[in-house]
């Protein structure tokens, strides 16, 4: 071979070679544009099933926020007995069973919602606890002194559910 059949060989393999490149360039452009294409219409179908039961899951956990806040609580659970230890009990009761019944709400919504709701549940009852802790002895009087307690600041419950509102415009 010389170097003028060289250079010829080299002449007729230059443009097969950048013309495979750019095939080759455009095809991957291609699948990846086709791969995300899909992608798109596969979540947009999966959000079109699941955006429903995702608020659904909202608002049951609202409605949980709602039971659970200190006033609607204490107006809708009386007492049953003359004992302060038991009333203060029910009421703990009555706010682990809503939570026990939502449980499974936790996987429609982030971590940071679902933390935050568990918070608003556990400083509820934290209040309940603390006014348990007082010299009261009758279940009314602690009625009393939890709506004292809540009366100048904002409940645990209407926290979570700002953040709730706020995480569900999110979704839209």
């Amino acid at each position: 071979m010389t170097g003028d059949d060289i250079f010829q060989l080299f002449g007729f393999l230059l443009p097969a070679v950048v013309t495979g490149a750019v095939a080759f360039y455009f095809f991957r452009l291609h699948t990846r544009n086709e791969d995300g294409r899909r992608r798109f219409l596969l979540h947009k179908d999966s959000q079109k099933d699941t955006l429903p039961i995702r608020l659904q899951a909202y608002e049951r956990m609202v409605l949980f926020l709602e039971r659970i806040s200190i006033n609607s609580l204490v107006v809708r659970v009386a007492p049953k007995g003359k004992n302060k230890s038991d009333y203060e009990n029910l009421l703990i009761k009555q706010i682990e069973t809503e939570f026990e019944h939502n449980l499974s709400q936790q996987i429609y919504m982030s971590d940071e919602c679902w933390n935050i709701i568990k918070a608003a549940k556990n400083a509820t009852i934290q209040i309940i606890r603390s006014a348990g802790m007082s010299e009261t002895d009758s279940p009314d009087k602690l009625r009393e002194d939890i709506l004292n307690q809540t009366m100048d600041k904002q409940s645990p419950s209407a926290t979570a559910l700002a953040f709730i509102k706020n995480e569900v415009s999110d979704l839209w």
